[in-house]
């Protein structure tokens, strides 16, 4: 039986560490060919283990029964031109791109200073560069590739913070403004058969979040830290799911719980544990599938 993804092509940005990488593992382990981008190329240049390479690595371990590979790109996602580069480089090598993970995202320094916007300097407006404008640029390129093939998965990584106050004006306008991008790019690429869709993040034990917790624990919000925290390979799973599924194009336009789409595809974190959804202590999604709702002006 042939893996799930087997002669997919994604692309997962910011994938040296973190959710992104966890992503970009299970999508080379279900058979996918996986370009990794990131900013770390050795390790010491970050304060935190991982590499753009060292990912890319792991996906070929991880890939070998299915055949599954890495691919490395160093890339600044605040950098138009590497990013076209990028996508030219995919075009070239693969003719194709089927799913696109955004999950690039740049988290200023004072982000859990309790601070007010103002207190705060201007160049934090880099979480828009790295994390919205990011996003847009990525898709952009993205859709050139999947729209004239009549297929393709955008994904983009977000969160409760989208509707629930969460580490200042820019993280929560940030969250926001990716999953009404999000909404309104399915609705241009429905009839290209391409989806696209958000999906919200509870707590994740990535390498960043393990460090705040052991650090500044009582700096994070409370309804956060005592959420049950995922491995950083869930989401993955859940995106695998969507790539796999027939249907996805009924989902194109949401904003999805992980946890809840994990439940619904039957699928357990990497230790067998079944996520719990934060819907009840950190709200709930706006924006429905555009199959459900109808958001088109009149």
């Amino acid at each position: 039986m042939s893996a799930p993804l087997a002669g997919k092509v994604a692309l997962v940005t910011g994938a040296s560490r973190g959710i992104g990488k966890g992503i970009a593992l299970v999508l080379a382990e279900q058979g996918a060919t996986v370009y990794i981008t990131g900013r770390t190329v050795r390790e010491g240049d970050y304060y935190l283990p991982g590499t753009v390479g060292g990912t890319a690595a792991e996906c070929d371990e991880r890939g070998k029964a299915s055949g599954g590979t890495g691919i490395a790109v160093a890339c600044d996602h605040g950098d138009d031109a590497a990013v076209a580069a990028l996508f030219d480089r995919i075009a070239s090598e693969q003719g194709r791109l089927d799913i696109l993970v955004n999950n690039a995202f740049t988290l200023s320094d004072d982000l859990l200073e309790p601070k007010g916007f103002w207190e705060k300097p201007l160049a934090n407006l880099e979480m828009w560069d790295v994390g919205v404008k990011s996003n847009y640029v990525a898709a952009w390129h993205a859709a050139k590739i999947m729209a004239p093939q009549g297929s393709g998965l955008i994904v983009a990584i977000s969160g409760f913070a989208a509707v629930t106050y969460t580490y200042g004006v820019i993280f929560g306008t940030s969250k926001s403004a990716v999953d009404r991008m999000a909404r309104d790019m399915a609705i241009e690429l429905e009839p290209h058969g391409v989806a696209s869709l958000t999906l919200w993040q509870g707590l994740t034990l990535t390498e960043k979040a393990k460090d705040n917790l052991a650090k500044m624990g009582d700096r994070m919000t409370k309804s956060i830290t005592s959420m049950q925290g995922s491995s950083v390979e869930h989401p993955g799973r859940v995106i695998a799911a969507l790539a796999a599924d027939p249907d996805v194009m009924k989902r194109s336009g949401g904003e999805y719980v992980t946890a809840e789409l994990a439940q619904e595809y039957g699928l357990t974190d990497i230790d067998g544990s079944v996520i719990a959804s934060a819907r009840a202590t950190r709200g709930s999604p706006i924006w429905k599938p555009i199959s459900e709702a109808d958001y088109r002006g009149k």
